[in-house]
């Protein structure tokens, strides 16, 4: 990584910046068309008493240019933290100077400080550049786990009791 990166936790005035890098990563994942997210909602989100999600920034000549966004799950089995990784992003024009890795260690540093058990996150599969990365630091896929989602009107008929399809 080159010395002129900071790396940080976001703050509320970091809201357009994070909007903005996942607007790109939204971009490079072919998924522009699903973000809705608003500022107000990002900022909700993330800077409420409660916030539902973290950000760490990276950022060179104060400009944000990389983020790693995540929150926290459970594990029942071990009756411990873990952390979901949301996304992870480094814009192209930085990219392979470390600064992702410098995110993934400062992550895995907290989860480490805080007890927790491991970090997940989904890659896409034809995201072969960021699969080789995380082979590299070490992460392995989950082989005996599908993922799966329940959301708009399939998410609505179970929360009303009324039959989907």
């Amino acid at each position: 990584m080159t010395p002129s990166v900071t790396l940080r936790p976001a703050r509320p005035d970091d809201t357009p910046d994070i909007l903005r890098l996942i607007r790109a990563l939204a971009d490079y994942e072919r998924l522009a068309d699903e973000v809705t997210a608003t500022e107000h909602d990002l900022h909700e989100a993330l800077f409420a008493p409660r916030p539902h999600a973290h950000a760490i920034l990276a950022e060179t000549a104060g400009k944000p240019v990389g983020l790693a966004l995540f929150y926290y799950t459970f594990s029942t089995f071990k009756a411990r933290p873990n952390i979901f990784l949301e996304d992870l992003f480094v814009e192209p024009a930085h990219r392979g100077t470390g600064i992702g890795l410098a995110l993934m260690r400062t992550l895995a540093q907290r989860a480490v400080a805080e007890n927790c058990r491991r970090i997940e996150w989904r890659v896409l599969n034809w995201n072969q550049p960021s699969i080789d990365f995380y082979q590299r630091i070490g992460a392995e896929p989950i082989d005996d786990w599908h993922t799966r989602q329940l959301g708009g009107d399939a998410l609505v008929s179970l929360a009303q009791g009324t039959s989907h399809g």
